[in-house]
């Protein structure tokens, strides 16, 4: 039948080039009408899954032509009935009584035949009205087989068309339909989907305030192949005459059948998977309710799958590539290829607003147009032919779940398309996807044991600063990391909160946060490494490595003087965030606009912190002077030595999102910014509109494509543990502590492929074979280098960690001077203290921290490190042995990072350095940390 409708379309398509354009549409509706009637009939003779087909195909309105919807739709109620006697046999032996003593009345006309049974309207003798639903003698046999008979066809045509794979979808139909075959099973759906739509459901927001108001039949009675039900008189959704009659408001009607399933996919995780029309009355009495039927085909979902569809729907709803690949992620949809615009493209169009029937034509072909796009782009981004991209399916796994779930939105679409209304689903369902991930995160610290990762103690401060988040609580911190080392030994290793505002997992040891300045700190130590290796001196010329930057008045600037923030270039391309912010994503376009630049004030003579301008600054120089990626020195120099694999990053990878931490605003405490007034060195251009300034980054910063972008100055994505054992290294004069403990948290430091991979990609020709001569190190377009080996397969960064050395961590230097003279460069004393501005707060590219206000000799001889915007920090404390990092996701002015400091210092008998004391000097570097005292 199939070859013989093919054949049909392909002739008539010869023959409309030969007629005028007013026929054209005519003989196209006629051979809709012809060929939707072989389908119908076909299908009512098969009977069993094809008829479940055809009321799928018959609600897509949005997609097929309106004469294959005309006719279909006679199969979602309308197929013919069963003989009574067989309908007799049936009731008589699965209720064991015989019809009379069962029923005052039943009606031998049946109201509705569908592909597995059939339903009789009745009166049982004690007078309630019900309807009798009888499964079909034998469809059990007939449903399997056809199931059989699909999973093969399917598999032929994933074989022939690979771009057309749906295993998955059939995989998942196979296990979920003969669930409804059991009416016992569907029974107790009835009774479960009923007591959870009555239930009202409470969030943070109240957004989600009262149940949703929709009817369910009550279940008199159920055997394996009857179920009774309560009768409920409606009106069918196919039925547009009565619905006119009765003045049914169609449009507040399908929004509260999208708002019931909704509620059953993301607050109960228990929906209905076959939402067809056929499944639905309208209430005759005003207001004209909804009347769920049919819970055969009911699926349950886990709670951890329904956050994650609930933060695909958000992440939908904001634009968030991040949250989107962290959701597919979490649900076990696997992708072979990192494409995060195009995978927001496609997963946008589940959640797009619906079309009314007649705009349907127009709506798919702006979605064809998306596709061949969407194509196009993945066939550049492969380097593929048009045939190879063809037969590459980009999805490598596909969750069961998901499959349903998308099944049950392309049906509501096709019910509202089938109905001429519009439905905005991003409004409807937005209020039940934010609770169902504020829910679990609105317990706070006291009522959810998970609030604090569970990870062993390692020290009585430990427990002392896990006391204070609880404090503290969820009402100050989202998300947050503390690691402190102490003489080389790990001290403290505690996560605690969630990784976002719409991100209810937990936050683990081994989370990413975004650290803003603290970059600085990082990218600082990389200046340092060259400088031990002889690539570049303190004191020469940046002209001398970087050629081109030796013009509009830069020709005296050295390394000291942007290490130092003494360049005059404090405001270089600082108005660039404001009238373009993504263009700092375009790194070799951000190194040429620094080398336009005209400094602002002579080089050593003023000390204003370079705020963005540091990053361009010292990455520049970083990879003139080396001839390397920033991202490789930035391996070399650091990740690899200290064995902090897959957590400390300047622009992440693919395939790490999962892992991120999304950052949110303390919208109170940015109040107490209004009125401030920062030190004299500080730009103004930095403060004169900080608070929106600090509104705004969050957004900015939860976007791919700047946290995938390379700034040196505010885009380091690392785990506390990760920096503090940096900080441990500087703070030893690049001794490499020993292996991160941690007390046994999980997984290890280090123990992540630091550049991940998709799922395998489709086999290229074979490479001739060779020698070592053809290991080449291949940088993709990000900055990322692998290893290639001469069979073309790419080698994880393990291997790299090998080639650069020192992978163990212990007994080696990150340095080969080490000792006494790096930390006087970091410090900006002894030998260089002539090269930093004297009484400033910074030595060479680090934060010199001192106890308490005027500290005097102190600030130069024993604290060092880097804060960043909104709280997070690392530092050392020399003379002690400390060294310490905090991460945070909720930005604010700094009162938990110094409450958090101050505790742990004052119960190590170690004084609290300036930067976290009540009324100490607070460095440049954190403008929205200069709260009041608390």
């Amino acid at each position: 039948m199939a070859l013989f409708i093919y054949f049909d379309y392909k002739a008539v398509q010869k023959r409309v080039k030969w007629v005028g354009a007013g026929k054209k549409d005519a003989i196209w509706t006629k051979t809709h009408e012809r060929n939707a009637r072989r389908v119908l009939n076909l299908m009512i003779e098969l009977e069993g899954l094809w008829v479940k087909m055809g009321q799928y195909l018959s609600t897509r309105a949005d997609v097929l032509p309106e004469p294959y919807i005309n006719v279909l739709k006679q199969l979602q109620d309308s197929l013919p009935p069963r003989p009574l006697e067989e309908v007799r046999g049936t009731i008589e032996k699965e209720l064991g009584k015989p019809m009379n003593d069962l029923f005052a009345n039943f009606v031998l006309d049946p109201l509705a035949t569908a592909s597995i049974a059939q339903v009789h309207r009745a009166t049982l003798v004690d007078g309630r009205e019900v309807v009798v639903k009888i499964q079909h003698d034998g469809i059990k046999d007939i449903i399997l087989e056809d199931l059989k008979n699909a999973k093969s066809l399917v598999e032929w045509i994933a074989w022939a068309e690979p771009q057309y794979n749906f295993n998955p979808m059939i995989d998942e139909w196979c296990k979920e339909a003969p669930k409804e075959l059991d009416f016992n099973h569907e029974a107790e759906n009835t009774k479960a989907v009923s007591s959870n739509l009555s239930q009202k459901t409470n969030c943070e927001s109240g957004a989600v305030s009262s149940a949703v108001d929709v009817l369910i039949p009550e279940v008199i009675q159920s055997t394996d192949k009857v179920l009774i039900l309560q009768y409920m008189d409606g009106i069918r959704l196919n039925d547009n005459d009565s619905l006119e009659a009765y003045g049914v408001d169609k449009q507040r009607l399908v929004e509260e059948i999208t708002r019931a399933y909704a509620h059953q996919i993301y607050v109960d995780g228990f929906f209905n998977g076959d939402p067809h029309p056929g499944n639905f009355l309208v209430s005759k009495e005003p207001p004209h309710k909804p009347i769920l039927l049919d819970f055969g085909l009911t699926k349950r979902i886990s709670q951890s799958m329904r956050q994650a569809l609930a933060k695909m729907f958000l992440s939908c709803a904001e634009g968030d590539h991040v949250a989107l690949l962290s959701a597919f992620a979490e649900m076990g949809l696997k992708l072979r290829v990192d494409m995060p615009e195009q995978a927001m493209e496609i997963a946008t169009v589940f959640f797009r607003q619906s079309t009314t029937a007649n705009e349907a034509k127009e709506n798919i072909k702006t979605l064809n147009d998306q596709r061949e796009r969407n194509v196009k782009a993945l066939q550049e981004k492969m380097k593929m032919n048009k045939k190879e991209v063809q037969r590459f399916n980009p999805v490598d796994a596909f969750p069961g779940d998901a499959i349903i779930f998308m099944r049950v939105l392309n049906l509501l679409r096709g019910l509202s398309a089938s109905l001429n209304v519009r439905i905005v689903y991003l409004d409807i369902m937005r209020p039940f996807a934010e609770s169902t991930l504020l829910g679990s995160m609105t317990r706070g610290p006291t009522a959810n044991s998970q609030w604090i990762y569970d990870s062993p103690v390692n020290s009585e401060v430990e427990s002392k600063l896990r006391n204070l988040l609880l404090e503290l609580g969820s009402n100050k911190i989202l998300g947050i990391q503390v690691c402190a080392y102490k003489y080389g030994k790990v001290i403290i290793d505690t996560a605690a909160g969630t990784l976002g505002k719409y991100d209810p997992r937990p936050v683990q040891p081994d989370s990413l946060f975004p650290v803003f300045s603290v970059t600085k700190g990082i990218t600082a130590g990389m200046v340092h490494w060259l400088v031990d290796k002889g690539k570049l001196k303190y004191e020469e010329t940046v002209a001398n490595i970087w050629p081109k930057f030796g013009t509009n008045k830069k020709e005296l600037i050295k390394v000291h003087h942007l290490l130092n923030h003494t360049s005059g270039l404090h405001n270089a391309l600082g108005d660039v965030m404001k009238s373009d912010p993504l263009l700092v994503c375009d790194w070799e376009e951000m190194l040429h606009q620094i080398t336009k630049c005209t400094p602002e004030t002579e080089p050593g003579s003023e000390q204003m912190y370079h705020y963005l301008s540091f990053g361009w600054l010292c990455g520049g120089i970083i990879e003139h002077a080396s001839g390397k990626k920033l991202q490789e020195v930035l391996e070399e120099a650091i990740v690899h030595p200290l064995h902090i694999e897959g957590e400390l990053y300047i622009g992440i990878p693919p395939g790490v999102e999962s892992r991120l931490a999304a950052l949110t605003v303390d919208m109170e405490e940015l109040e107490k910014l209004s009125g401030f007034r920062a030190g004299p060195d500080v730009p103004q251009e930095l403060l004169s509109n900080v608070a929106q300034m600090a509104t705004g980054l969050p957004v900015l910063f939860n976007t791919l494509n700047i946290r995938r972008a390379i700034l040196p100055a505010a885009n380091g994505h690392c785990s506390a543990r990760a920096l503090a054992r940096y900080y441990a290294a500087l703070g030893a004069g690049g001794a490499i502590p020993p292996p991160h403990s941690g007390g046994g948290s999980e997984p290890p430091l280090g123990s992540h492929v630091h550049t991940p991979k998709f799922p395998t990609m489709p086999s290229k020709k074979k490479k001739k074979k060779g020698g070592s001569k053809n290991d080449v190190g291949v940088a993709d377009k990000d900055g990322y280098t692998q290893l290639r080996t001469s069979d073309g397969s790419d080698e994880g960064s393990t291997a790299s960690a090998v080639v650069a050395g020192n992978g163990s961590g212990s007994g080696s230097s990150m340095f080969v001077d080490g000792g006494a003279k790096m930390l006087d460069a970091f410090m900006g004393v002894g030998d260089f203290s002539g090269m930093i501005h004297p009484n400033g707060k910074f030595g060479l590219g680090f934060r010199r921290y001192g106890y308490g206000a005027g500290a005097g000799e102190k600030v130069a001889t024993t604290t060092f490190g880097h804060s960043g915007m909104g709280g997070s920090t690392g530092f050392c404390d020399v003379e002690h042995g400390l060294a310490m990092a905090v991460t945070v996701n909720k930005m604010s002015l700094g009162g938990v990072t110094r409450r958090v400091v101050r505790l742990v210092c004052e119960e190590l008998g170690v004084p609290v350095p300036d930067e976290f004391s009540v009324a100490g000097d607070k460095g440049p570097d954190m403008v929205l940390n200069l709260a009041p005292p608390e």
